[in-house]
C-alpha cells in the first residue's frame, strides 16, 4: 500500500511557475512509476506527464510538453512536477498516481494509488 500527499497547489498568474510534489509513503518508491494527472471543470481526467521507476525515462502530454517537467527523488520519496509559462487552461485539480509498473503509463487506468489532488489556479 502506497500513500501519496500532493502539495504545492495554487494561485498563479499566466506565464508563472509553479512547483508540485507528490510525497509518497508506506513503501519504497522505487518499485513505482508515477504520473501526475489533472482534471478540469466539466472535462475529464488528463494526463499530464509520468515518470519511470528510478527516472530514466519521462513522457508528457502534448498540452503540457516543453512546459512542465517531471522529476523525482527516490531518497526522499517524493515526485515533482516543474510548471512553468503557466496557462489558463492549465487550471485544474492536479494529482499524483502510483503503481508498480515497468514502463511509463499514461492511462489512468494503469494506476491503482492516487492522491487527493492540489488545485491549480492560473488567472488571465
Amino acid at each position: 500500500q502506497v500513500t501519496l500527499v500532493e502539495s504545492g497547489g495554487g494561485l498563479v498568474q499566466a506565464g508563472g511557475s509553479l512547483r508540485l510534489s507528490c510525497a509518497a509513503s508506506g513503501r519504497p518508491v522505487n518499485n513505482y512509476a508515477m504520473g501526475w494527472f489533472r482534471r478540469a471543470p466539466g472535462k475529464e481526467r488528463e494526463f499530464v506527464a509520468a515518470i519511470s521507476r528510478i527516472g530514466k525515462s519521462t513522457n508528457y502530454g502534448d498540452s503540457v510538453k516543453g512546459r512542465f517537467t517531471i522529476s523525482r527523488d527516490n531518497a526522499k520519496n517524493t515526485m515533482y512536477l516543474q510548471m512553468n509559462a503557466l496557462k489558463p487552461e492549465d487550471t485544474a485539480i492536479y494529482y499524483c498516481a502510483a503503481d508498480n509498473l515497468n514502463y511509463v503509463g499514461r492511462n489512468s487506468n494503469e494506476y491503482d494509488y492516487w492522491g487527493q489532488g492540489t488545485q491549480v489556479t492560473v488567472s488571465s
